[in-house]
């Protein structure tokens, strides 16, 4: 695409995001009263058996579209996590059984921060054999809601199947702490981990970045400044359905406006709470499909979901990658949408998405166990390799 047809898409991105966060709030809820019903039906249409069983879920559940909402009700409202169980229950199962049973321990801790310390939490197989190799884990939540125990079945079952230990950090969120703050603490967590991981039986030497969505922006952005020299660069970068653009205006957010859990009035809320205006939209921390450079980054693994306004940044961000030499394996999930990956109880591709996951970071872990080096891509370009 022509530097002058890029810089239009922008435009108009930036216009449809500046526009929106001009309504009050009245009519922001107004506006998502109209399209929640074109949300469902859009969204059931295209899910597959399990994942429109747990949409059903969760709007009986009484979420509501994101954006239609203050901040405050927002972060107090049902989650997919929470349909997730409930969905659990239904079947018999109980979901904290299951989760022990996956023989995961977990330990709370702190790293220091540029603001002052911060959580984290350290998941490790149980009985494996340390050091272990370490992936630092960044959640979702557009920079604005969730937090670790809302992504707490996607670290485990990375530290379960990649036989590593999964450190997952928290983050400033906004809008109490606007754009870059969550970026700044994502890299000093990535640094502090670098320097105290051995203490509780990590291998400094094969440390990988994973991240969901506005998680995978900030795992990106970490895997960015390594390759300046400041410190080591990671094994791996795993990047699930990650925020990488500023243009509202793909292929996939035009199919997908109104999506759940996420669509195009959940992003442009993000991106209005989580930035200080639209030229915060031009940093190439937040525009990585259109800014960012991409040569010299670790190998990488991209899991896109169909009913996702995301999915076609995804797919770009691979093809970018590719382009300038990275080794990548690019998947997209058909029938699923945002947040499926940390749903394998009940929907059956989450399990394959992890397993394939798992399998990168190994082979990731493996490679540089051979060599001895403390990062790099695996020789041989997969393409987009379908499982």
């Amino acid at each position: 695409m022509k530097a002058s047809s890029r810089a239009a898409l922008a435009s108009i991105s930036l216009c449809a995001i500046t526009a929106f966060s001009t309504l009050p709030l009245q009519a922001q809820t107004a506006q998502g009263r109209q399209t929640s019903e074109g949300t469902k039906e859009s969204s059931m249409k295209e899910a597959d058996k399990d994942m429109a069983r747990v949409l059903a879920k969760l709007e009986e559940l009484g979420a509501k579209p994101l954006g239609t909402q203050s901040v405050e009700e927002t972060r107090k409202g049902p989650t997919p996590a929470d349909a997730v169980k409930a969905l659990m229950k239904e079947g018999g199962k109980d979901p904290e059984k299951a989760m022990a049973e996956m023989k995961v321990s977990k330990q709370d801790i702190k790293y220091s921060g540029p603001n002052g310390d911060m959580p984290a939490r350290v998941y490790k197989p149980e009985g494996a054999k340390e050091p272990l190799p370490i992936i630092v884990y960044y959640h979702g939540g557009g920079w604005v809601i969730a937090d670790l125990d809302t992504y707490e079945a996607s670290a485990m079952a990375l530290a379960k199947k990649a036989n590593a230990m999964v450190i997952s950090v928290e983050y400033r969120h906004a809008p109490e702490q606007k754009f870059p703050e969550a970026h700044e603490d994502a890299i000093a967590a990535y640094a502090w981990i670098l320097r105290n991981a051995q203490t509780f039986g990590g291998d400094v030497q094969q440390v990988a970045l994973a991240g969901e969505s506005a998680g995978g922006n900030l795992a990106f952005n970490v895997a960015a400044a390594a390759r300046q020299g400041q410190f080591q660069k990671p094994a791996h970068l795993l990047l699930i359905y990650p925020v990488a653009g500023v243009n509202m205006e793909t292929e996939s957010y035009r199919k997908h406006a109104n999506a759940a859990p996420l669509g195009r009035q959940g992003m442009q809320w993000f991106v209005q709470n989580a930035t200080k205006g639209p030229e915060d939209l031009q940093d190439p921390r937040l525009d990585i499909v259109g800014k960012a450079d991409f040569k010299g980054l670790p190998g990488t693994t991209i899991i896109t979901a169909e009913i996702d306004p995301l999915m076609s940044e995804g797919k770009a961000l691979a093809e970018k990658m590719k382009a300038a030499g990275v080794d990548v394996t690019y998947q997209n999930y058909e029938g699923v949408a945002h947040e499926f990956f940390g749903m394998a109880p009940v929907v059956a591709d989450a399990e394959k998405a992890q397993d394939l996951a798992a399998r990168e970071l190994r082979q990731a872990f493996q490679a540089g166990n051979r060599t001895g080096s403390t990062g790099g891509s695996r020789s041989g370009d997969k393409g987009d390799r379908k499982q």
